[in-house]
């Protein structure tokens, strides 16, 4: 006869319930996201700290006349008496908004061909089956180990066979061919059910029906984040538009700096406004748009 403990921990046919008691939880996985939760924060707040620094100092020293600045850090750190003259002058002096619309065009147009020439590439490599579309797509990722400065003489006798130098379309041309805004149209394109074309093809539409109907409004957090990417990254260019532009009225952002640096001297206080001002409109675009790059950069690692 069974005694009353193996009656207990038997299983109930007619039931269909086991009497046998649960499985016990690991503490260390309840543990484990909190504690990874503590370390980014940390990792992340030095991190922060780091890049608020050099930040703190520049608008610190932005805020103080040219002649406190030239005393050195300890007059810059014990001044109470902020003051805008730097900002008024570099503002009244015109030069600064020459080198605002220079980089906005730039950056725009090239965001626009960018995003354009970009998602084609990768809706072809995502979608299309063709010969040799995996050899070519590892070709499109070796660019990424190609220095940029490597290609800064090609690129200028190109431009200049084509009479392209002193032009915005010196900046925005070499440019446009952006590996890593492919590769991440790529990846979240990889992540859209390949249903979607099957029902496109069914309806009647063909591949650039498809790219443009169906898939690319489904895009919209990648777009945005490719955009704003790109923006970014040509907005802070300084090497190529160096060298492709002489004339002072096309000098973007970057390249204005550097002149102000070398024309300015001991004016520290103006050098250090003209980079508060030179960065301002980028950190006011990050603030506005940080959700959408989020969004866009962790859907690349969707997959279908």
């Amino acid at each position: 006869m069974a005694t009353t403990t193996d009656r207990s921990t038997r299983t109930r046919v007619g039931d269909g319930v086991s009497a046998a008691a649960p499985a016990r939880t690991d503490p260390t996985k309840i543990r484990s996201p909190r504690t990874f939760n503590i370390v980014a924060g940390i990792v992340l707040g030095v991190f922060a700290f780091l890049w608020l620094i050099p930040s703190f100092w520049a608008i610190k020293t932005s805020l103080v006349s040219n002649e406190t600045a030239s005393l050195g850090a300890d007059a810059i750190l014990r001044s109470t008496d902020p003051t805008l003259a730097s900002y008024a002058t570099l503002l009244q002096s015109g030069q600064i908004w020459n080198w605002y619309l220079a980089s906005f065009v730039t950056s725009a147009g090239t965001v626009v061909l960018t995003v354009l020439f970009a998602s084609m590439a990768a809706y072809a490599l995502s979608r299309l089956r063709f010969r040799g579309r995996k050899l070519v797509f590892v070709l499109i990722l070796a660019g990424i180990m190609i220095p940029a400065q490597v290609l800064i003489v090609p690129i200028f006798q190109l431009l200049d066979s084509f009479s392209l130098l002193n032009t915005y379309w010196a900046v925005i041309f070499p440019q446009v061919p952006a590996v890593i805004a492919v590769f991440i149209f790529k990846q979240f394109f990889d992540g859209l059910p390949k249903e979607l074309d099957e029902a496109a093809r069914i309806d009647g539409a063909g591949v650039w029906r498809t790219l443009w109907s169906v898939i690319m409004p489904l895009s919209r957090p990648v777009i945005a984040a490719v955009s704003i990417l790109t923006f970014v990254t040509v907005w802070n260019n300084l090497i190529l538009p160096l060298f492709v532009l002489s004339n002072p009225d096309l000098m973007t952002i970057p390249v204005g700096l550097a002149t102000v640096q070398g024309s300015y001297g001991q004016r520290f206080a103006d050098i250090q406004a003209s980079a508060v001002l030179g960065a301002l409109p980028l950190v006011i675009l990050y603030l506005l748009f940080q959700r959408r790059i989020v969004e866009g950069v962790a859907g690349t690692g969707l997959k279908g």
